[in-house]
C-alpha cells in the first residue's frame, strides 16, 4: 500500500457520521482512457489530478473546485464536471489539458440549493455523472428535492442554463449508474430501492420502475457483468440485481442479500474486466474483496483491515 497526499483537505458534512463523511458516490474517480484519478478535497474546495502509473500515483494539479465542499467528480473524454455540495449546490467544469485541469470558462451552474457549508447530509448532492453518450449531465439532489436534475452539455462542453427537474420515483435519490440500454439505474435511499428510469431526448425521466431490497440505507450502486450492486450502509450487507431489457429489476436472491460486510458499507468499485468487486467499509475501516460469479453471487475473498474510519471514495484501474 502506498498513501499519497492530494495538497487538499477531507471534510465532513454534518452531521459527520464516522461511516459517510461525504454522503456522495464519485469522490475519487479513475479515468482509464488517461490513466487519471481525480480526488474531491472537501475540506479546502478543491479538485486533484493524479498521474496513475502501474501501483503509484504522481500528482499533477491541484484546483478550486468553483464551489464550497465538492463531492462527486464526472468525467467524460477530456471534459470533467465536480459538483459541489455546500451552500448553492455549484457544478464547475474543466477540461484535461496535458495532465492538468484546465478551468471551462463561463461552465459554472447553480443548483438554486440553500445548504450550509459544510452541507447536511441528506440535502447534498449525492452524484454528478455523464450520460453514456456524454450529451447529457445528471445530478441528484437527495433529500433537498428528492430529484435527479439532467443537464444538456453543449458542443463547447458548457452545459444548459437551467436543468430539467425530474422527481425520483422514490425518496431520496442518492447514486447511478446505467444499463446497457442507456437507461438511468438510481440508488434511492428513502426506500431503500433500485428505480430505473428511461431518458428521453428534453432530458425528462420516464417509466420509471422500482424495487426494495428490504434493507436500510441503500445508497451506492455499481454494474458489474450485468448485475448490479447496492450497498446497504445502516443493515452491513450488499444486496443484488437484476435489469431484463425492459427495465424492471429484481433481486438475484430470494432475500436479495449477497455479502454481510464489516460496519458501514458505503462505495464500491468494480475491477476493469468486471470479475471483481471491491467494498468500502467507512466506519469499520476496511476493503472487502469479493470474486463475482457467474450467476452474480459474490465470494468474498478476503480483507484490507487497518485503514482509517471516515474514508469514503474509492476507485479500481
Amino acid at each position: 500500500m502506498g498513501t499519497y497526499p492530494t495538497g487538499g483537505s477531507g471534510g465532513a458534512a454534518a452531521p459527520g457520521t464516522q461511516a459517510d463523511r461525504l454522503a456522495s458516490q464519485g469522490s475519487l474517480v479513475y479515468d482509464a482512457r488517461r490513466s487519471l484519478l481525480f480526488a474531491a478535497n472537501a475540506g479546502s474546495d478543491s479538485v486533484s489530478l493524479f498521474r496513475v502509473r502501474g501501483d503509484r500515483l504522481e500528482l499533477e494539479d491541484v484546483e478550486p473546485s468553483g464551489g464550497d465542499f465538492p463531492v462527486s467528480v464526472a468525467v467524460h473524454r477530456d471534459l470533467v464536471y465536480v459538483v459541489n455540495g455546500g451552500n448553492d449546490g455549484r457544478l464547475q467544469g474543466f477540461r484535461i489539458e496535458r495532465n492538468h485541469l484546465r478551468p471551462l470558462g463561463r461552465s459554472s451552474r447553480s443548483l438554486g440549493l440553500t445548504n450550509t457549508d459544510p452541507p447536511a447530509a441528506p440535502d447534498s448532492p449525492g452524484q454528478v455523472g455523464f450520460t453514456p453518450d456524454g450529451r447529457k449531465l445528471i445530478v441528484t439532489t437527495k433529500a433537498a428535492r428528492h430529484t435527479i436534475e439532467v443537464f444538456a452539455v453543449r458542443p463547447d462542453g458548457r452545459l444548459s442554463q437551467r436543468p430539467v427537474v425530474n422527481s425520483s420515483a422514490t425518496p431520496v435519490p442518492f447514486s447511478f449508474t446505467f444499463d446497457p440500454f442507456g437507461r438511468v439505474v438510481a440508488a434511492e435511499l428513502g426506500a431503500s430501492s433500485v428505480s430505473t428510469y428511461t431518458i428521453q431526448r428534453d432530458r425528462r425521466l420516464t417509466d420509471a420502475q422500482s424495487l426494495s431490497d428490504n434493507q436500510v440505507d441503500l445508497c451506492w450502486i455499481v454494474r458489474a457483468r450485468g448485475y448490479y450492486y447496492v450497498a446497504n450502509t445502516g443493515s452491513n450487507t450488499l444486496s443484488g440485481y437484476r435489469i431484463d431489457t425492459a427495465g424492471t429489476p429484481s433481486l438475484l436472491t430470494s432475500s436479495g442479500i449477497v455479502a454481510t460486510t464489516p460496519a458501514g458499507p458505503i462505495d464500491m468499485a468494480v475491477s476493469r474486466r468486471g470479475n471483481y468487486l471491491y467494498s468500502q467499509t467507512g466506519a469499520a475501516g476496511t476493503i472487502e474483496e469479493f470474486q463475482i460469479e457467474r450467476d452474480g453471487t459474490l465470494t468474498h475473498l478476503g480483507s484490507v483491515t487497518g485503514l482509517p474510519q471516515g474514508m469514503e471514495g474509492i476507485a479500481a484501474t
